[in-house]
């Protein structure tokens, strides 16, 4: 008697190796992956079921946005932030001190 352990797993694939700004956390984290979902047989992906949509995805707090709908919060959220007097990095309103070079804000 033979048992057969298999079904559809998801798959994370980074597509652009170059770090964007996150809309969300401010930092240059964010990537631009897909999610495809592979069939498994014994827990080894055999071959490809579903091709996902490409998304912009944040390392740092896992903020997910197609890629035009990041682009937009980002422009929003440039408008809106602060930016360094010392090296111009951009600021959450909430920073006392800049994450980058330490300048009081």
């Amino acid at each position: 008697m033979f048992f057969f352990i298999g079904g559809i797993q998801p798959k994370t694939v980074t597509l652009d190796e170059t770090p964007k700004v996150c809309p969300s956390c401010g930092l240059q984290q964010a990537k631009l992956k897909r999610i495809d979902h592979y069939f498994s047989l014994f827990f080894i992906p055999l071959f490809r079921v579903k091709k996902g949509e490409p998304v912009l995805m944040c390392e740092n707090c896992n903020f997910v946005a197609s890629p035009d709908q990041a682009e937009a919060l980002t422009h929003i959220a440039h408008r809106t932030k602060q930016y360094c007097p010392s090296c111009g990095y951009v600021l959450d309103p909430s920073f006392n001190y800049c994450p980058r070079c330490g300048t009081k804000v």
